[in-house]
């Protein structure tokens, strides 16, 4: 067994019982659910898998639960990549790190976005620097990795559903252990 599946086994087993920013699921909960999502639409192993460990970063940081109450960014998409980073190539890596900014593009090129988005994710956009400006928008677009990271911001809208059925972790650590370095 790799290395990068022991860590993400051990990660979920301390901490994916923890709640997943204000939501009605846990983390792990969450992020099998991102992961169904993912593998429901046909996504690759690298979209999946990235889908999976989005939001590892919540789980790598020693900041309190209710950091975003207090005002502050928890940064979880550096974390992650960072993180990440040893163990994947950019096809998983880019669009975890991205997923963030995906959000803040879609507040300003998706019309009705915001107003779907819950009070927990309101709540880190605004402390994430808010919808983006349209330079930013174009930038942003230009990235390589910028229809993986929308459709991965997507999936992570929608995995909020208690008690959705999903495969368990096992399932995807197969998938970890085919594409890791």
């Amino acid at each position: 067994m790799k290395e990068i599946t022991q860590k993400v086994q051990i990660m979920f087993a301390e901490l994916g019982n923890s709640q997943y920013g204000g939501e009605a699921v846990s983390q792990l909960e969450h992020a099998l659910q991102c992961a169904k999502l993912a593998t429901d639409e046909g996504a690759s192993t690298e979209l999946i898998v990235a889908s999976l460990l989005h939001d590892v970063g919540h789980l790598l940081h020693a900041l309190p639960d209710d950091a975003p109450e207090n005002g502050i960014d928890d940064m979880h998409e550096n974390l992650a990549k960072d993180f990440l980073s040893r163990y994947f190539q950019d096809e998983v890596t880019e669009p975890v790190y991205l997923h963030v900014n995906a959000k803040r593009y879609l507040c300003t090129r998706e019309a009705g976005y915001q107003a779907l988005l819950s009070e927990p994710s309101l709540l880190s956009l605004q402390l994430q620097g808010g919808p983006m400006s349209e330079q930013e928008c174009l930038g942003f677009e230009q990235n390589p990795h910028f229809h993986s990271a929308i459709q991965l911001r997507k999936y992570d809208d929608a995995a909020k559903i208690p008690d959705l059925q999903v495969l368990p972790l096992t399932h995807y650590l197969k998938l970890i252990e085919a594409i890791a370095l």
